[in-house]
């Protein structure tokens, strides 16, 4: 019987040293920075390039932002340079050509999931994304919403077995408890965490990021 690789895991929204290196000595494959001024999990250019120091060439940086102009997307690329562009707004196809015309980077693209009319914007993104984050839209009425890292879960059965052409991520509410039901329901290859390795909103716990990643990979 062929083996199959384990899922890979990102870690969202690290902002200390020590968060970084627990992540990267867990087994990170991908190490997320959040530059959207609102979140609490938000660092600036120069402070994610600090970090990125700590992490090793194997090990993907990912920079996300929302709806950012090419001035805030210049600064980041020049001091982060990041191996992957995580677009986690309102931005359209065309703003995502214009955006690999400019950097060359690879770019993913998250799509909020609350229903199966979402998933039909799948088709949007096909030759725009190398990559897609499925991750929990939140509801209307969620007072302050983030556009990710609310802790919120997704109905996983909408996207079990869907095999859409570019390469996907799951995100949305997953912690070290539940990424095993998530995985083995949706066939995910890859897994993205932030506030679910918090002890509160932007406080990364290195024993949590420890904890998810190990039962990530044990899928």
């Amino acid at each position: 019987m062929a083996s199959h690789p384990s899922p890979r895991v990102k870690i969202c929204g690290l902002s200390t040293p020590e968060t970084v290196k627990a992540s990267v000595d867990a087994g990170a494959d991908y190490l997320g920075f959040n530059f959207f001024p609102r979140s609490p999990r938000y660092v600036t250019p120069e402070r994610a390039a600090e970090l990125a120091r700590l992490v090793p060439a194997d090990v993907l940086n990912v920079a996300l932002a929302v709806d950012a102009d090419n001035a805030t997307l210049d600064a980041i690329v020049a001091a982060l340079k990041p191996d992957i562009l995580q677009l986690h707004g309102a931005e359209t196809p065309e703003r995502l050509r214009d955006l690999k015309s400019r950097y060359g980077l690879t770019l993913m693209k998250a799509i909020p999931v609350s229903g199966p009319e979402d998933l039909e914007k799948i088709t949007l993104y096909h030759d725009s994304a190398d990559l897609l984050l499925f991750d929990a839209k939140p509801p209307k009425s969620m007072e302050n919403a983030l556009p990710g890292g609310n802790g919120l879960v997704f109905d996983w059965s909408l996207i079990a077995g869907h095999k859409p052409e570019t390469p996907w991520m799951l995100s949305g509410g997953l912690t070290a408890e539940n990424v095993r039901e998530a995985i083995e329901t949706t066939g995910a290859q890859a897994v993205d965490v932030s506030s679910g390795v918090e002890d509160k909103p932007g406080h990364k716990n290195p024993e949590l990021i420890e904890k998810f990643i190990r039962a990530a990979k044990s899928v």
